[in-house]
């Protein structure tokens, strides 16, 4: 049997509608929803299966908790039947992870990602930072375009997300990331900006990360029932104080999503489920692994929504 391991995707892969069949069928799942509505004051359920609002959507405060909940709950309903040796997720993600490994109890994990949505929403009150996709580009050449775009204005950017070998995203200050742009357009790169509401993951997060970690130092972390790989680093983290000191840093650290995946490839696992509405985790997988001598010795499976969730269920049982 293949080495399993589960992904959870962040910003980015929600969807209208997204939890709304699980929800209506669980009582348990209706109460997360509920609960991630009370610790984020926000009307999630109205938002994501009502509004077709996709501002309110993508909005920080909103999209943190509600898809956390479907994230966790699409892994509740169909974990009979998967059993993983390793977790990860992306950014936000990363605390489903750690909801799905036991390290949180996931009443916390709803909390604690209510309330980075709503610290990182607020973080940047000025509009002074923002992100971008880079494609079209190698790491060296982004890295050096960062380099040079800070030099040239004496502002802050840096590379944020490492997502794939030909995607990237770079945050910071606007009038450095404008300046990257033009030399990344220069040389052939495609430059897409994000809908986020500040420079995440760089050290103008650093208010928004030090009120968040006197949150996380008051919850009970345990060791994990199986690795979580860890944004920060992609190395893989068992131990509770160490899964601890890790999160603490990811608000201001970049992700290293290739590691994650090239160092679970590495370790030998073959298989891989995500759960979340969109695929990007598994479409993002696919041109990680054509760097290595995966060709095509490996499976994913993508659970986004009920009615996958009860085919794979039925296949599986």
């Amino acid at each position: 049997m293949s080495k399993t391991a589960i992904l959870f995707p962040g910003q980015g892969s929600q969807k209208n509608g997204m939890g709304k069949h699980l929800a209506e069928k669980s009582k348990d799942v209706m109460e997360l929803w509920k609960k991630a509505e009370k610790y984020s004051d926000a009307p999630l359920r109205e938002i994501f299966w009502e509004s077709n609002d996709d501002a309110l959507m993508a909005h920080t405060k909103n999209l943190q908790p509600a898809i956390t909940v479907v994230n966790l709950a699409l892994w509740m309903y169909v974990s009979p039947s998967v059993i993983p040796c390793a977790a990860a997720g992306h950014s936000l993600g990363e605390f489903s992870a750690l909801g799905a490994a036991k390290v949180l109890d996931i009443d916390k994990v709803l909390e604690a990602v209510s309330l980075r949505g709503r610290l990182m929403s607020e973080a940047d009150p000025d509009r002074i930072g923002s992100m971008y996709a880079i494609l079209r580009l190698n790491v060296e050449q982004v890295e050096t375009l960062c380099k040079e775009a800070s030099d040239a204005t004496g502002k802050l950017v840096r590379l944020a997300n490492r997502n794939t070998p030909g995607q990237f995203a770079v945050s910071g200050h606007k009038e450095a990331l404008e300046n990257l742009v033009d030399r990344a357009q220069g040389v052939g790169g495609k430059c897409i900006p994000l809908a986020v509401s500040g420079a995440f993951h760089t050290p103008l997060m650093a208010e928004a990360s030090a009120e968040f970690a006197k949150f996380l130092d008051k919850m009970e972390w345990r060791n994990a029932a199986f690795p979580v790989y860890c944004n920060i680093s992609g190395e893989a983290l068992e131990d509770a104080t160490r899964l601890h000191a890790a999160v603490r840093k990811q608000m201001t650290s970049s992700v290293y999503w290739i590691d994650t995946i090239c160092n679970q490839w590495n370790s030998g696992i073959r298989k891989w489920f995500e759960f979340g509405p969109q695929g990007v985790l598994t479409r993002m997988m696919r041109q990680i692994l054509t760097t290595t001598e995966a060709t095509d010795n490996y499976q994913t499976v993508h659970i986004p929504d009920l009615a996958a969730a009860e085919k794979y269920m039925e296949e599986n049982s």
